[in-house]
């Protein structure tokens, strides 16, 4: 027989026990209807202005883009079986609108080997372009295209002989295909030479850790001013990728080169009237010596007018060494490519100082350079 109690107690553990459940498997439907409904956006908090710097690169992006081009190039091939011709897609590229009359800069191994160009602007016209001139030896060539319709602004040229190692550089291009891309960085070193496409140093680039990729070459390396200081041309990465080391032609040159092409096209530097050779050089080392040995004076040249001597033939089949250029403007030079790279920089009408070893003694000639040829 149950005692008395019994029965109200149990009721009262039970409905206890009940409301414990109750409680438990509520609280998460309380905490869910507390939420912010199912399937509606977040509240969004502003985060202000951006940043100085941000601004800055957005405005040069914005400045510059719509005068850097994509560019694609073909070659024209023949069927074997039918002899019938047609063109294939051979590569890409990019390059920038020079000037007003619709010259377009970029790289010549953009184009090299191609039989036609097709030049996109940012706007998605696009227009066949022509080939006006190329200097391989500082991997640049000019198109041109024919708007119908107002075309992109120039850049604005700046300078590179005065950049600095750790200045900003930003780079726009058309990375694999994908047009019109921005990437940053810095200038990482200056001076840099690299093997161009026909084996001759290329000389004088600078160097940048921002993003360059296949499909950049020909595109702008602009400074921190929005202004033009490089032609993004190659890249050192053993998978073929941005490494982190990228490299431009400096605009200086570009300004140098450029109108010859538009002009002439081709690019001559200016005429010394000197006949030099690897070969010379080699001798010249045999014999402990280092500078350019004087193989031949034009008629009628700049070298001709200052007097230089150049080597011989005895008769009795030996070479008499001439002059020995072992200087331009005090700048020691090693051998003929030095030479050329000096003289590369300089334009027809300059007057420079060679150092010349004549007879064992140096003595300095003054020299003013004609128009190349």
């Amino acid at each position: 027989m149950m005692k008395d109690g019994f029965l109200p107690r149990l009721v009262l553990v039970t409905l206890a026990a009940i409301l414990v459940i109750l409680v438990w498997r509520g609280i998460p439907l309380l905490e869910v209807a507390l939420r912010e409904p199912v399937g509606q956006p977040r509240v969004v908090v502003s985060r202000g202005d951006l940043a100085a710097n941000e601004q800055t690169t957005i405005a040069i992006f914005e400045e510059a883009k719509d005068s850097v081009v994509s560019i694609t190039t073909e070659s024209r091939v023949v069927d074997f079986w039918t002899r019938n011709a047609y063109d294939v897609p051979r590569g890409s590229g990019s390059g920038f609108i020079w000037d007003a009359q619709g010259h377009v800069v970029t790289n010549n191994h953009v184009i090299e080997g191609a039989t036609g160009a097709l030049v996109r602007l940012a706007d998605g016209r696009a227009y066949p372009a022509r080939l006006v001139g190329a200097a391989p030896e500082h991997d640049l060539a000019v198109l041109r295209i024919e708007a119908e319709a107002e075309q992109p602004l120039p850049l604005a040229i700046g300078t590179s002989e005065d950049l600095q190692v750790g200045q900003s550089v930003f780079a726009i291009g058309n990375p694999f295909g994908l047009d019109w891309t921005l990437t940053t960085g810095i200038v990482s070193a200056l001076d840099r030479e690299i093997p161009g496409e026909r084996g001759a140093m290329i000389r004088g680039l600078i160097q940048t850790d921002a993003a360059i990729n296949p499909g950049n070459s020909g595109g702008a390396l602009l400074d921190s001013a929005g202004q033009l200081i490089g032609v993004n041309t190659a890249i050192f990465s053993p998978s073929g990728s941005n490494a982190g080391i990228g490299f431009a032609v400096p605009v200086d040159t570009v300004n140098r080169v450029v109108p010859q092409l538009i002009a002439t096209g081709r690019y001559a530097p200016p005429l010394l009237g000197v006949a030099h050779d690897p070969r010379g050089d080699a001798l010249l080392t045999r014999a402990g010596m280092t500078g350019v040995m004087v193989l031949d004076v034009t008629p009628g040249s700049p070298a001709d007018a200052a007097g230089l001597r150049p080597a011989r033939i005895t008769r009795d089949g030996r070479l008499s060494l001439g002059d020995v250029i072992v200087a331009l403007d005090s700048v020691a030079l090693k051998n003929s490519e030095d030479l050329r790279a000096a003289l590369d920089t300089r334009r027809a009408g300059d007057a420079i100082e060679l150092g010349v070893l004549r007879n064992d003694r140096k003595i300095e000639v003054m020299v003013t350079l004609a128009a190349g040829q």
